[in-house]
C-alpha cells in the first residue's frame, strides 16, 4: 500500500508539472501575439511620411511649382532679360543710323572748300555735323575783323567740342542699364539660390528624412534661378562691351567731323579777305 500511494503522488506531481508547462507555454504564446497586435495597432496609428518626385521637371513646371519668393525672383530676371534685348535692339539701330549719317556728313565736309559750302550741305541738317557747321558759322559771324585767327579757332573748337561731348553722352544714354543688369542679376539669382536651398533644408526637417523627394524640388528653384541669373547677366554684359567699343568708333568720326569743320574754318581764315569773308558768312547766313 505504501508502494501505491508514492507512485500515485509521483503520477499526480508529473500530472501537475505537465500541467504548469502547458499553462506557461500558453501565457506565452498569448503575450507574444499581444505584442505583435499592438505593435501592428501602432504602426497603423502612425501616419508614413512619405514623397514623391515632381513628375513635371521643365523649367515652366519648375517655376510653378517654386515658392513665392523664389518665383519673384524669377520674374524679375526675365524682365531684366527682356530690358537688356530691347536696349540692343534700339540701340543697334540708333548707332547704325548715326554712324551712317556721320560718315555722309564727312564725305560732304571733305568735299567742301568754305564754310558757305559746308553749310549750304549740312546746315539745316539736325545731325551732330550739320549742329557743329552751324556752330562754326555762328562764331565767325560773332567774331570781327579785329579778333586774332587763332582766338576765334580756339573758340571754335571749344563749341566743337561741347557738341562731340553731347553727341557721345547721347549715344551712351540707355547702355547703363546693361551694366546694372551684367553687375547684379547673378547676384539677384544667387538669392534665389539660397531660397531655394533653404527651402531644401527647411523640408529636411520636416519630413526627418534626407529622401531625394522631399530635396529635389529646393534644388530645381535654386538651379532655375542661378541658370535664370546668368542667362540675365551673360548677355547684358556681352551687349555693353559691344556697344562700347561701338561708340568708341562712333566719337572717333565725330572726332574726325570736328577736326574737318576746324580744317574748314582754319582755311577760310588763312583767306583771309576780311570783306570777301563776311560776304561769304552773309551768303552762308
Amino acid at each position: 500500500m505504501p508502494f501505491e500511494k508514492s507512485r500515485l503522488l509521483r503520477r499526480r506531481n508529473r500530472t501537475t508539472a505537465c500541467v504548469l508547462s502547458f499553462l506557461l507555454l500558453t501565457a506565452n504564446g498569448l503575450r507574444s501575439a499581444y505584442a505583435q497586435t499592438t505593435d501592428a495597432a501602432t504602426a497603423a496609428a502612425v501616419p508614413t511620411v512619405t514623397a514623391e518626385l515632381p513628375r513635371d521637371l521643365s523649367p515652366w513646371g519648375m517655376f510653378v511649382s517654386a515658392d513665392l519668393l523664389v518665383k519673384g525672383v524669377l520674374i524679375c530676371l526675365v524682365l531684366a532679360s527682356i530690358a537688356t534685348w530691347t536696349v540692343w535692339l534700339a540701340k543697334t539701330f540708333e548707332l547704325v543710323a548715326a554712324k551712317r549719317a556721320a560718315r555722309r556728313a564727312l564725305v560732304a565736309l571733305a568735299q567742301a572748300r568754305s564754310i558757305p559750302d559746308a553749310a549750304d550741305e549740312l546746315g539745316r541738317s539736325k545731325t551732330i555735323a550739320g549742329k557743329m557747321v552751324q556752330a562754326a558759322v555762328a562764331e565767325l559771324r560773332l567774331s570781327d575783323d579785329t579778333m586774332e585767327r587763332e582766338g576765334i579757332k580756339e573758340r571754335i573748337a571749344s563749341r566743337l567740342e561741347r557738341i562731340e561731348a553731347q553727341g557721345g553722352r547721347r549715344m551712351m544714354r540707355g547702355t547703363g542699364i546693361l551694366a546694372t543688369i551684367g553687375a547684379i542679376a547673378p547676384f539677384v539669382g544667387l538669392f534665389g539660390t539660397v531660397w531655394g536651398i533653404m527651402n531644401s533644408f527647411i523640408g529636411i526637417s520636416k519630413s526627418q528624412t534626407t529622401n531625394l523627394a522631399v530635396v529635389a524640388p529646393g534644388i530645381a528653384e535654386a538651379l532655375l534661378a542661378t541658370a535664370f541669373g546668368l542667362a540675365a547677366a551673360i548677355p547684358a554684359v556681352v551687349i555693353y562691351n559691344m556697344f562700347s567699343r561701338q561708340i568708341t568708333g562712333y566719337r572717333a568720326l565725330l572726332g574726325d567731323t570736328s577736326a574737318e569743320v576746324l580744317r574748314i574754318v582754319g582755311r577760310d581764315l588763312d583767306r583771309s579777305a576780311s570783306p570777301r569773308a563776311r560776304a561769304h558768312l552773309s551768303a552762308a547766313e
